[in-house]
This record gives C-alpha cells, structure tokens and sequence, in this order.
C-alpha cells in the first residue's frame, strides 16, 4: 500500500522513480548523466524557496513570505508584541480570523472583546478582518489567499495549502512578528522528499483515509521531520483539488516543515471558481529532480482507516481493527491509564457489543472535515437514513459560509438535518476541546486534526476522561447511518456522487473587512480589560542557576501538555492569566515551583541579592556547592540568573501556538533541557521568548528540586554551542545535608542556531531584541 524508500530517488519527466543507487538508467532514459546537485533544483519545493529567499545563500534561506494568517487565540498577542517592537503598518496581507474563540460562550465579554481588537488592528494597521462565524482560518486562506508559487506564514500549526501550489508554514508568533517587522525565516535547506501517488482512491475511500495511511508509515520513523513533502506522481489528477486540500492540511501530523503540490487544469478551475484564475501556474518537477527520499502511495489499496487515540499516527485499516477488536482496544486502554496517571478511567472493551464497536459521537468539522465534497458525499450516505435517538450524535460545521450556503442550496443541509445531525457555523472548536466535548467515557469518531490526549476538553485531573478516533467523513456518516456502529465506508455503496460546487462569494464580500493598504495609524486599537501586555523580560546574565520544576519522560510531550486548549482560549491575550494553566494537565503543580523560582529572581534583581538569597537556607546551601566548582569561588548570588526549566524527552509536538513557550516565560523560565525537538516550531518558540534549548545525550539524573548552575552562558552563545559545561546540584533536603561538594557535571549543547537568534536569547526575548535595535 505505502513503501518508504531507503536513500534519495531522481523522478524523470515526472513519471519514473529511480532509486539513487540505479542512477545508470537516469541517462538511459535522458541520454545525460545524473546529476544529484543539478536535480535538487529542479524540484517545486527549490524555484518556490528560491524565488522568496533574500539572501544569496540557499543553504541557508531568509524567506520573506506572500502574506500571513492568525487567528482569535494567536493574532492578540502577536499585534501586542509586534507593537512594542515598532510595527506601524501591516507590510504585507494579514489576514486574523476569529474561528477559535467564536462562540463567545466563556467569561464574560473577554471572547468578543478579541475580536474588536483584532478589527481594530486590521483598521488601524491594514489588514483582513473574517468575523466570527464566516469562515475558518484555512479555508478563508484556500478560498481567497492561496496561488501557485507563493508562501504563506501562519500561527496555527495546520497551515498548509500544498495542493494550491503554496509552501505554506504554520509556526508561533514570534515569527509572524518578524514578517511584520520585515525580518526573515531562516531556516536551513530543507530535505525535499517525494511523495508519489500512483492510481486513484476507490469510491468511498476519501482524503483523511489518504492521509492517516501516511502519517502512520512516517510519524514514528521520522522520514519527513522538518522537511517538504512534494506530492507528484500521476495519482495526483485522480483527485479533485477539494480532496488534495483535505490530504494536505493533515501533512502537518508527519512533523514535515512544509508541503507543495504539482498543480493541474483542476488547480486552475478551482482558483477560477474562486475568481483568482490569475493566481494560478503550472507547477511541476524538471525532467530530472532529485528527491532526498520517497514515500510511494498506491492510492487504490489504501482502505478506510481508523486513528485511536492518542495520536493520529495510532492508525489502523477498519476492517484490520474489526478483525483485531479486542487486542487493540486493550493497547488503548493502557495507554490511556498513562495518559490519566490513573486519576480518570477510559475504557472501550464496555463499548463492544455483539461483536461490534460502539461509539457515542460524532463529528465532522474544520480545515479538514468540513469542505463542501466531505459534507456532500456525508448528506447523500445519509439522506432518507436516521441516526438514530440513543446516545450516539453528530454534529457537523462547514468549514466556511460559502460552503454552507452552496451545501443549503442544494439540499444537502436539510438532508444532514432529517437524519438528526446537528448543522453548526464555521468554528474549530471541535479540533481542539472548545466544543463537543464527549460524554465521561465517551468515544468520539471525527473528521478534524488531532486526537492528541485531553485534546476534546478531557479533564483527568478532575475525573473526567474521553477521547477521540480520527475518521473520514464517508465512514463517519455510515457508522452515523448505522447509528453509531463502527462502520467502514467500503460496507455502503453509492459513493463519488458530488455535484459540482458553486462559490458565491456574497458572505465574504458583505462581512469581512478587506483593508490591506489601507491602514490608519491614528486609529487607536480597542483593549478590553483582559488584554494585557507583555510583562518585562531581563536579558540574560553571564551565569544561569536553573531550578528543575517539572520533569516529563513521556516519550512526545505535546503543546496540549505544555498549555491545554479548549477552556485556557478565554485567556489567550492575558499573558499571567494563561500562564496558570502551564502543564496543568501534566503536572498541575508546576506553576507554583515555577513561581516560587520567579520570587528568587526578582529579589535576586534588588540591591540586597547577596543578603536575601543567602537568607534562603535552601539556596544557601546551593551557593556553597557552586564555590566549590572550580573557577566559582568568588561568585555571588546578585550574579547569577535565577530561572525555572522543564526537561521533556521529546516536547513541542502539536500546534504551533508560541503560548506553549511564552507561559513558561513569564513565570520566570529560563531554559528546555531535551532529547531532542519534536518540531522546529516549538524550538523556535523557545528561542523567540528568549529560553535557552538546550539538549542532552545524557539520561536526565536530576530530579523536580534540584538545580543546574550553567556558567559562562552567554560566551557559550558566541561558541559553536557544543560540549557546554553544566553543573547539577541537588536541592532540598540533600543539598543542606551536604558538606563537602555534591556537583554532579552535566553536558549540555544546542542545536545551531542563527546569529539574530542567539542575540535573541541574549536579550531575553523577542520583544526586548528589536526594542534594542530601535534604540541602536
């Protein structure tokens, strides 16, 4: 079905694979030899990057993007941070949309009161306003953005618009606010690898099967972490661009940096009928491009699929799961005794009967459930059908008004609506527990992004636990026809009957606020009271001492981990209001170390540092092991920073959202010690709220408590960020027990990092980088 190959491929004239070591039969075919440096610029992914890189280095790109997308849980803080760092205009498009914090349904006014801000930005500096309701953040961008050869930067993490020919990149906001300022992304030449679709879907099998069946042969091996995905191959054309967008958007959960498409004349009716012909262009591989390797896809073997929890990559064929019911239900629920630390039960052996999988919800919804060919083929599996009045229930958003609309006109909303679906606004909710929350115990099956743990709203801590199994569409509306048994596409017919989609712009053209070019800088940005600014962030000192205030050996740590969604979203503008959700649901008492940490620091900062902290019997006792390190025999405590840190084996899988860092920020933290990153995202998170990323090959000896005194920090900064000397010394009770030295050596180092990215850590943010430059 899928085959990963081992080494970089050539693709000749678009067709024919050639595994690098038959390199020979590259000039058999072309009549030249194969050159790996010259095929490696003739992929898409290389003109695309060329052409928005503005240095003459393309090893080591500085990308300025086309334009940039936020929504209502990110855009606040990045206008705030943008602001402070001297923004006066939106230099390029902008788009905020307001479809993650759409419901207005938590405290009080603070939910709108975001909204008002982001469209007062957009007046004041120029930029697109998309109310709440008209549209999520992708398919606003597919819709109306999104053309062939262009990038687009965005603040959630499932920014991607391949099939349209965009690179498209979801990262945190402190990259965003660099487009802002006219800085670059830099980031070094990604690896390009193939992904050749050949053949074409069967009826019934749709682009959330296409694209579990991927994730699963690379997640866990990590063949495309941090690099582009290229879709090319002649299975490309079996589908329509509808279907390609919902493939693509779910690229994000291989860990890739980016995707891109060929495009076709099916590209070009799809911008057409969105009346941006003139956004389209032929995109394709040279006669001879070389990919760094190739993941092939057989498009018609690949059967509906089913990702249980906890992670879309746990994917399994749905009739491999029904022949399998009970072994692999019993792997979950161990998994789910982790996910909990056995505070809350999730079970799903209860939930077969007569041989059969029951689940009690449904949903179909967001960038990747809701386009008008999902929920079409959804109504027609279920009209004259019933879902049936016990537990079981779905609800479906279309992804944009237009859609909605064009689904109304033809009746396939009344047809959803007879069967007992409920039919709701454009809204992500569902993706990421601000909506639809299950039942206790609940299994719920959707159509969205992610099934990562505690994602749908669970609360472990509290007793309270469900979890979701990621889904198609079709198969998600046959189990609703079953009512609520677990259903493959495949047992019903009647399949690839979608009428052709009519775009009507008129919701877009009479709701959202189109002002790019058109900023006034006089215009004031409307607060509400739960808007707050960014606190005050110090520089770095020479010396650090970071006290270890959570310590995670989960194999992947997620963003949800770092910062749970769903009920923290009220609180997304308000910096030290979000922060005290920080690894709620991981370590609930990680905000009161990491505050007590803070309340170190800042009586570090004043004039009596010395007698204050040695008046703390605990670091007193720190300060005497540290003398006897060599060479810090004279240090005093008004020196040395004082700052939190986590150690996570594998953190920052997950959303893009900067909050994941900035929180551990402003409650005083310093530095992540890790195995290694999960995404590039999450790193640079970290190095844009000025944390240190450090790494370790070693096992982590130190516990919650302890401490890790690191000298010399800064000078390290300007090395090759290798080998650099860290000190643990135990906290608590042993630290004041000990008499003689208790200094166990650490080796830390740092992934490389750029020249602006370590002044940025040196200053001690973002914010605190560009306010110096103004004043230089």
């Amino acid at each position: 079905m899928i085959s990963l190959h081992e080494g970089g491929v050539y693709l000749v004239r678009g067709t024919e694979l050639i595994p690098e070591k038959e390199r020979d039969r590259v000039k058999a075919l072309t009549g030249r030899e194969a050159d790996r440096a010259a095929a490696k610029k003739e992929t898409i992914a290389y003109s695309i990057l060329q052409a928005h890189n503005t240095s003459d280095d393309m090893e080591h790109l500085k990308l300025r993007f086309d334009s940039m997308a936020s929504h209502d849980i990110t855009f606040v803080g990045i206008v705030q941070t943008a602001k402070a760092s001297g923004m006066e205009r939106f230099p390029i498009p902008y788009v905020l949309t307001n479809c993650h914090n759409t419901l207005c349904a938590v405290g009080g006014t603070i939910n709108e009161d975001d909204h008002m801000f982001g469209l007062s930005a957009a007046k004041k500096y120029g930029g697109i306003y998309v109310p709440p309701h008209i549209a999520v953040i992708h398919q606003y961008m597919r819709e109306q953005m999104a053309g062939c050869g262009q990038m687009i930067l965005g603040s959630d993490s499932h920014t991607r618009y391949g099939a349209l020919g965009t690179m498209a990149v979801g990262e945190g906001g402190g990259e965003l606010v660099k487009q802002l300022l006219r800085d670059t992304y830099d980031v070094a030449y990604p690896e390009v690898v193939a992904i050749y679709l050949d053949g074409a879907p069967k009826p019934g099998t749709g682009p959330q099967d296409i694209a579990l069946a991927i994730i699963a042969a690379v997640f866990k091996n990590g063949y495309v972490k941090n690099k582009v995905m290229e879709f090319v191959g002649p299975g490309v054309a079996s589908m329509t661009t509808d279907y390609r967008n919902g493939v693509d958007v779910m690229t994000t959960e291989t860990t890739c940096l980016t995707s891109v498409w060929r495009t076709d004349e099916d590209t070009r009716a799809y911008l057409a009928k969105h009346h941006r012909e003139e956004a389209y262009r032929e995109l394709a591989p040279g006669e001879v491009a070389y990919y760094d390797g190739c993941v092939y896809v057989d498009l018609s073997t690949v059967k509906p699929m089913i990702a249980l929890p906890f992670h879309p990559s746990n994917a399994y064929e749905i009739d491999e799961l029904k022949a399998n019911l009970t072994d692999i239900l019993r792997e979950v629920e161990v998994q789910a005794r982790k996910v909990s630390g056995k505070k809350a039960e999730f079970t799903l052996l209860d939930k077969v009967k007569d041989g059969e999988l029951m689940v009690q919800q449904a949903v179909i919804a967001g960038c990747a459930g809701g386009t008008y060919s999902n929920l079409m083929e959804a109504a027609q599996a279920l009209k004259g059908k019933s879902c049936g009045c016990d537990e079981f229930s779905l609800a479906v958003y279309p992804s944009s008004q237009p859609v909605f609309a064009d689904l109304v006109k033809k009746g396939a909303v009344s047809d959803l609506m007879d069967a007992g679906a409920i039919v709701r606004t454009a809204f992500c909710g569902p993706c990421f527990g601000a909506g639809d929350t299950p039942s206790n115990n609940g299994l719920s099956i959707r159509h969205t992004t992610r099934n990562f743990p505690n994602r749908e709203g669970s609360k472990p801590g509290s007793g309270q636990m469900a979890a979701v199994a990621l889904m198609d569409a079709r198969s998600i509306a046959a189990t609703a026809a079953n009512k609520g048994r677990l259903t493959s596409a495949w047992e019903m017919d009647g399949w690839d009957q979608v009428p052709e989609y009519d775009f009507d712009d008129s919701s877009y053209r009479n709701r959202v606020y189109s002002g790019f070019g058109e900023g006034d800088g006089g215009r004031e940005l409307v607060y509400g009271p739960n808007i707050k600014d960014w606190p005050r962030m110090s520089p770095l000192a020479d010396d650090i001492l970071l006290k270890v205030c959570a310590k995670i050996m989960d194999p992947v740590t997620t963003t949800d981990e770092l910062i749970p969604s769903g009920e923290t979203s009220s609180y997304r503008s308000n910096p030290l209001g979000l922060a005290e959700f920080t690894l709620s649901r991981r370590d609930p008492e990680y905000v009161a170390r990491a505050k007590e940490v803070d309340r170190l620091e800042r009586m570090r900062s004043q004039e009596t540092a010395d007698a204050e902290v040695e008046g703390e019997e605990d670091l007193r006792a720190v300060f005497r092991q540290i003398r006897n390190i060599p060479g810090s025999r004279q240090i005093q405590p008004r020196d040395v920073e004082i700052g939190s840190m986590i150690y996570a084996v594998k953190p920052g899988d997950g959303s893009a959202r900067e909050q994941a860092a900035s929180c551990q920020r402003v409650l005083g933290g310093l530095a992540n010690i890790c195995k290694e990153y999960a995404t590039k995202r999450y790193r640079s998170n970290v190095i844009n709220w000025g944390m240190l990323p450090f790494q370790t090959e070693e096992e982590p000896e130190f516990q919650v408590g302890d401490y890790i005194y690191v000298p010399g920090i800064r000078k390290a900064l300007d090395g090759d960020l290798k080998g650099i000397a860290a000190y643990v010394i135990k906290g608590g009770r042993e630290a004041l027990a000990a008499k003689d030295a208790c200094v166990k050596e650490l080796r830390l180092y740092m992934a490389d990092m750029t020249a602006e990215e370590r002044e940025i850590v040196k200053a001690g943010c973002l914010i605190n980088y560009n306010r110096n430059r103004q004043k230089g």
